[in-house]
C-alpha cells in the first residue's frame, strides 16, 4: 500500500484486517489422529504446544513470527491461555507446599477481570490499530523491511521502551491511575494477578505507542505488543526467587514484586515490561529489601471483590477529589498530575504526606462451603459461555452472544457480591437464575445439562430465603419472648 492510496481502499484494508483478525480469534484447536476409537495427540501437536509455552517467556523463532500484513498476525494471546493456566496451576500446588493459604475469593476476582477485559477486546478487536496503520501508511518517515530480522529486533526493543513509559505514564497520571488501579488492587502476589486489567486501560495507553508508526511496520508491532504482554504474566510470582545474571537485563518476579507493593520505598518504580534497562536509565529502579516484608494491593485497600465495582470505584473517587478543588488550574492538576497530588506541592507529591503501608489485615470474608462449591460452579460455567461465543459465533454483536455477555456480568457480579457477603447477593442471583431459564432457550442454543444447574440453582435460592426467613422469625420470637420474660420479672419486684 502507498500513500498515495484513497481513504477509500484503506478502509476496505481495514476492515478485512478486522474481519480476519476475527476470524483467526481462538483459533487454538489440537489436531487429533483417531486409532483405534481412542484419540491420540501425534508428536507435531506436542511441539506446537511447547512453542505455545515458549511464548510466554519471549522464546519464540523471529522468523516463524514475521509476517507483511496485519491481518496475517496471529492471535498469540489466546495462544498461551491454557499453558498459562496450567501454570497457575503448578504455582498453587507449590504454595501448597509452602503450606499457603489459597484465598478462592481474590483468585476467582482476578479471573472475572480477565474475562471482562477479553470481552472488551474482542467487541473491538483491532479498533485500536486502526490509528496506527493509517499513521503507518501516510506519515512514515522511514521504510523498514517487513521481512528483516534486524526490524524484528528494532520492533521488540521499541515496544518494550514505549511501554515503560505508557506504565509509568499510568502511576503518574491520576486519571490514568485510575484505570490502571485494577491490576493493582488484589492483596495477593501471583500468576492470576496478571489477568487482572482494566477494561479502559488499554484506550488510554494506546496513544503513547503511536510514534512507532513512522518507522515499525504494523505487523511487527501487533506480533510484539502481544509478545510484551504476554512476557508480563509470569512475573507475577512470589515461587521465584532470585535468577542471577538475568535480574540484570531482565525483567524478573523480584523486580515485580517491589512494583506490586504498597510500601513506601516500593511506590511508583520498577516499571519495565520485559527489559529492566529503562527503570535504571531513568532513576526508577529499586532492589526488593530482603528484610522487610513487601504489603501487596493499593495503599487504600479497596474493600471489594466485585469486579465492576473494582473497575469503577476510583473513577468515582477521582470526579469527588475534581468537586472539592476550588480552582480551575487545582481540578486540572487533580486530572493531570500524581495521584498523590494536592495543591501547594510538585506534581507527585511528598513521601512526606503519603501513606507508610507496614502490616494490614487482607480483607477476606468467611462464607459457607456451599456458597464455594457453588461459585466454583457458575463461575466455571461463565467461562464456559466465555469460549462458547467465539467458538460458535466469534461475534459479540449478535442476540444470543449479547445474552450470553450479560449473563456472565451479571454471574461475575453477583460473585462478587457473595464473596463480599452482600445482603443483595442471593436476591440477585436468584433473579439472575430466574432470567436465565426464562430466556435461555430464545436467545441462545443451551446444554441441557446447565439447563438443569439453573434450575437446582434456583431451588437452592428459594430454600435459602425460606430458612433465612424462619431464622429472623425464630430470633425475633425469641427476643420477644425475652423482653416479655423480662418485664413480667420487673412487674413481679415492683
Amino acid at each position: 500500500m502507498t500513500k498515495t492510496e484513497s481513504d477509500g481502499v484503506i478502509a476496505l484494508r481495514w476492515v478485512c484486517f478486522v474481519s480476519l483478525f476475527n476470524r483467526n480469534y481462538l483459533n487454538i484447536k489440537v489436531q487429533r489422529t483417531i486409532a483405534s476409537n481412542e484419540m491420540n495427540i501425534s508428536k507435531a501437536d506436542l511441539i506446537d504446544q511447547l512453542k505455545h509455552t515458549g511464548k510466554l517467556w519471549y522464546l519464540v523463532n523471529p522468523y516463524e513470527t514475521i509476517f507483511e500484513f496485519p491481518h496475517e498476525v496471529p492471535d498469540y494471546q489466546q495462544q498461551v491461555w491454557l499453558p498459562f493456566l496450567v501454570l497457575i496451576v503448578f504455582e498453587h500446588i507449590i504454595l501448597a507446599f509452602k503450606k499457603k493459604r489459597f484465598r478462592l475469593n481474590d483468585q476467582v476476582t482476578s479471573l472475572s477481570q480477565w474475562i471482562l477485559q477479553e470481552t472488551s477486546r474482542t467487541l473491538f478487536r483491532g479498533a485500536e490499530y486502526y490509528a496506527y496503520i493509517v499513521i503507518y501508511e501516510r506519515c512514515r518517515w522511514w521504510n523498514l523491511p517487513w521481512n528483516s530480522l534486524w526490524t524484528w529486533c528494532i520492533t521488540a526493543v521499541g515496544v518494550d521502551f514505549c511501554y515503560y513509559w505508557v506504565h509509568r505514564s499510568n502511576h503518574e497520571i491520576h486519571f490514568l491511575w485510575a484505570q490502571h488501579q485494577v491490576h493493582h488492587s488484589s492483596e495477593e502476589f501471583n500468576l492470576a494477578v496478571g489477568l487482572r486489567q482494566s477494561i479502559l486501560q488499554h484506550w488510554c495507553n494506546f496513544m503513547l505507542y503511536l510514534p512507532l508508526a513512522l518507522f515499525i511496520p504494523p505487523s511487527h508491532f501487533i506480533v510484539h505488543n502481544q509478545f510484551n504482554l504476554i512476557y508480563q504474566l509470569w512475573i507475577h510470582t512470589t515461587v521465584i526467587d532470585d535468577l542471577g545474571p538475568f535480574e540484570l537485563i531482565f525483567n524478573t518476579p523480584k523486580h515485580h514484586r517491589v512494583h506490586h507493593g504498597c510500601n513506601l520505598y516500593c511506590l511508583d518504580k520498577n516499571y519495565g515490561g520485559v527489559l529492566i534497562i529503562w527503570d535504571k536509565l531513568f532513576g526508577t529502579f529499586v532492589r526488593e529489601k530482603e528484610k522487610e516484608e513487601i504489603i501487596y494491593g493499593l495503599v487504600v485497600s479497596a474493600q471489594s471483590f466485585n469486579p465492576l465495582y473494582l473497575q469503577t470505584f476510583y473513577t468515582a473517587e477521582l470526579f469527588k477529589k475534581i468537586t472539592r478543588m476550588s480552582t480551575f488550574m487545582d481540578k486540572l492538576g487533580v486530572i493531570w498530575k500524581g495521584p498523590s497530588w494536592f495543591p501547594g506541592i510538585p506534581r507527585l507529591g511528598l513521601d512526606k504526606y503519603k501513606i507508610n503501608v507496614t502490616s494490614r489485615i487482607k480483607y477476606d470474608n468467611y462464607i459457607p462451603q456451599w456458597q464455594n462449591i457453588y461459585v466454583i460452579i457458575h463461575f466455571c460455567l461463565v467461562v464456559y459461555h466465555h469460549l462458547q461465543i467465539y467458538e460458535e459465533t466469534q461475534d459479540l454483536r449478535t442476540i444470543s452472544s449479547g445474552f450470553i455477555v450479560i449473563n456472565n456480568l451479571l454471574a461475575l457480579t453477583t460473585i462478587g457480591l457473595l464473596f463480599d457477603k452482600s445482603k443483595y447477593a442471593g436476591i440477585l442471583e436468584f433473579i439472575r437464575c430466574l432470567i436465565y431459564l426464562s430466556f435461555s432457550k430464545i436467545y441462545c442454543s443451551i446444554n441441557l445439562y446447565i439447563y438443569y444447574i439453573y434450575v437446582i440453582s434456583f431451588c437452592i435460592w428459594i430454600l435459602h430465603f425460606l430458612h433465612t426467613v424462619k431464622s429472623n422469625f425464630i430470633t425475633v420470637t425469641r427476643y420477644r419472648n425475652q423482653t416479655n420474660v423480662t418485664e413480667h420479672d420487673e412487674n413481679i419486684y415492683t
